[in-house]
């Protein structure tokens, strides 16, 4: 898929997750098969561009790959120069917010918010594709609610706008995260523009990401909350596009140094402790698909405040059990 100048290597993309997908995580998901990942969104709020949050967010040194930069607001001026400011950082594409349902985004009519005024959309994206000479790319979902649903209005706009590729998910923003995704509508944008179109929502398996490309005929899928505790899943999508064969999980060994290469990572970005205190979240999410039922010992990862007792304990969570060494 190309998206402007840059020829992605595959079909399979880490979606923007505020919270998650920080560098640490966009390395580990790249290293394992995402094609194109991106930062969480970044805000646009001028008094806020400087804050450290914000600078973590959009710290992509050393990042492999695509330097891909969400921007989220309301207002095209500061958009603008959001992007601007972020392409002066090392942003290489930059991605607009048009789809998160929180209420503290939709609050202040960003995020899905926009998408019940189309002519702030074309506003917005007219702004940011007309302030930098990188790729603009567009996530909306496919309305403000199902009496409602305008993805393809807007994916119009986003095309005529210059907007390099849209990706839509495929609920309304009253949905929220509920309720089966509408792989239809997002077929209906992707038979109504020329852009690459990027579908997104419920994708899981190789089979269910094959499923969703052969029903939208889409170019891309863009995986989110499937891809926590198990990022290796992006890989074996992507070997199964490829050859119909998604392959076995990554060796053992292979799983725990990602693990324990993935927590240092956060220790290092973040710094003690709020590094250690980031990582725990992760580690959750790891111990949900690779965990022998050891409570106890995962409590006590849980409050282990040095992050080398914190990575040492992990391993010991995920090592095999008595009964699994014994098969």
């Amino acid at each position: 898929m190309q998206i402007g100048p840059y020829r992605l290597s595959g079909r399979v993309l880490l979606a923007p997750m505020a919270g998650i997908t920080d560098r640490p995580f966009r390395q580990v998901c790249r290293t394992h098969g995402a094609a194109l990942a991106y930062s969480e969104m970044v805000t646009s709020i001028p008094a806020l561009q400087s804050d450290r949050k914000t600078l973590l967010r959009c710290d992509n040194r050393g990042e492999p790959g695509i330097r891909a930069i969400q921007i989220v607001g309301a207002d095209p001026e500061r958009m603008a120069e959001a992007a601007r400011l972020n392409v002066e950082r090392g942003a290489q594409l930059i991605d607009i917010n048009m789809g998160c349902p929180a209420k503290k985004v939709c609050n202040v009519a960003a995020g899905s918010a926009l998408l019940r005024d189309e002519t702030l959309v074309a506003r917005i994206l007219e702004a940011v594709v007309a302030a930098v000479d990188v790729p603009v790319t567009l996530k909306i979902r496919t309305g403000w609610d199902l009496d409602n649903r305008n993805a393809v209005t807007v994916a119009r706009i986003a095309q005529a706008t210059g907007v390099s590729a849209l990706t839509v998910h495929g609920r309304s923003r009253a949905c929220g995260f509920s309720g089966p995704a509408e792989y239809h509508t997002i077929g209906e944008v992707k038979a109504a523009v020329r852009i690459p179109v990027i579908a997104n929502g419920d994708i899981d398996t190789p089979e269910k990401a094959k499923a969703v490309l052969d029903a939208t005929k889409a170019d891309a899928v863009m995986l989110g909350r499937a891809v926590l505790g198990r990022p290796w899943l992006l890989g074996q999508i992507q070997r199964f596009l490829d050859t119909g064969d998604a392959g076995g999980l990554p060796a053992e060994n292979e799983r725990r140094g990602l693990i324990a290469g993935h927590l240092n990572s956060l220790h290092e970005f973040y710094g003690h402790p709020a590094g250690v205190r980031i990582a725990r979240k992760h580690i959750g999410w790891y111990s949900r698909h690779w965990n022998h039922g050891n409570a106890d010992l995962l409590q006590r990862i849980y409050q282990a405040a040095d992050g080398r007792r914190q990575i040492d304990l992990t391993l010991q969570l995920l090592a095999p059990s008595p009964r699994d060494q014994a098969a």
